[in-house]
Order: C-alpha cells, then sequence, then structure tokens
C-alpha cells in the first residue's frame, strides 16, 4: 500500500520527475538527468552532488522492481531507447509524500520539503490549503513557545549575552519568514483556485 511505502530522497527526485511527464508518454534516463541538471537539483535536495547518470538508472530499476514505473522501448532513428512512466501505485506513493511532508514541514531545514514544494500541484487545492494550513500553524505556533521562553529567561536574566539569546532569536526570525512565505503561498492557491502553472497566469 502507498501508506506504507518508505520513499527515499533520490527516489522521491525521480519519481516526481518521470510523474512531469505522465502526460507526454514518459522520460528517460538522459531527459531525467538533464532536468536535474538544469534545475541544480544536486545542490537544493538531498540526492546528493555524486548522484551520476549511472545512479539514476539504478534508481530507475529499483522503482520499476517495486512497481513504481514500468519501462517500455522506443525506437528513434533505428535506435532503441528505455522510457519510463509511472504507474498507478508509483503516482499514489508520490502523492502520499508530498502530502505529509508539506503537512508536518515546521520550518526546519528540511531539502524534502524543497522537493515536495516544487510538486504540490499533485495535490487537491483543499489538500494545497489543508497542508499548508496545518504546517503554518504548527510553526506559528512553535515561534510563539519560543517567544514565551526568551521573555521568560530575559526576565529573570535581563543582561544575558547574545550568544545564548541568539539561540532563540535567530530561529524565531527564520520562522517568521517561513510565516511569511506560506501565507503567500496559500493566498495564491487561494486567487487561482489551486490551478498553479503558465495557464493559470495566463501565460
Amino acid at each position: 500500500m502507498a501508506d506504507d511505502y518508505n520513499l527515499k530522497p533520490r527516489s522521491f527526485v525521480i519519481l516526481g520527475l518521470i510523474n512531469e511527464k505522465m502526460h507526454e508518454g514518459g522520460c528517460h534516463a538522459y531527459d531525467i538527468n538533464k532536468r536535474i541538471e538544469d534545475r541544480g537539483m544536486r545542490n537544493w535536495t538531498n540526492i546528493g552532488v555524486d548522484f551520476s547518470l549511472s545512479t539514476i538508472y539504478r534508481t530507475l530499476d529499483r522503482l520499476e522492481k517495486e512497481g513504481l514505473v514500468e519501462s517500455f522501448v522506443e525506437k528513434i532513428d533505428n535506435r532503441e531507447r528505455k522510457n519510463y512512466k509511472i504507474l498507478k501505485f508509483g503516482y499514489d506513493v508520490l502523492r502520499k509524500k508530498v502530502y505529509n511532508v508539506l503537512n508536518n514541514y515546521i520550518g526546519r531545514n528540511d531539502k524534502d520539503f524543497y522537493v515536495a514544494f516544487s510538486m504540490f500541484p499533485i495535490l487537491l487545492p483543499v489538500e494545497q490549503i489543508e497542508v499548508f494550513t496545518h504546517s503554518l500553524e504548527q510553526i506559528k505556533k512553535h515561534k510563539k513557545e519560543l517567544e514565551v521562553m526568551l521573555e521568560q529567561m530575559l526576565t529573570g536574566f535581563p543582561t544575558m549575552p547574545v550568544n545564548v539569546t541568539g539561540l532563540f532569536i535567530h530561529p524565531i526570525k527564520v520562522l517568521q519568514t517561513d510565516i511569511d512565505f506560506l501565507e503567500i503561498t496559500l493566498k495564491e492557491i487561494k486567487k487561482r483556485g489551486g490551478q498553479i502553472g503558465p495557464d493559470a497566469y495566463g501565460q
């Protein structure tokens, strides 16, 4: 079942890239590698800078063996090329992963969040609003807790040095940035009715 499948970071990225081409009949390893390079994904995801073409093939083989994708061969200029397309099980696993990562985001530096965020249109509009609203509430709660702790500490020790207070001030500022970002995201989703893409922006 999709709920029980543990989609690891490299498989998460590859499966998402395959899903992007779902309506184009699939994609091949070189196309996946090119999109990874064009988007600089080795730098802002958990796949690692050493994620080579051979590693992409190994990941594709594992996804196929586990029933998330299937391969087919097409002939181009008398050459055979192996393509991959996502299966229903793979699509369900991907949706579940995106939902869980976004729903449980609490403002930490989580590279899975960036991957899931780039794929959030896979969710229904109501799910998009649900996950970002839940995340926003959790982050606001955490920020409030830190603010109370800082206030209590300064009440007892008003001359506390910055190397101590900074451990509260910095995460509070970072969490406020996350709050601003998620509020903007929710506003855009609601304004576009969940349609996120060039068509929704009249391009």
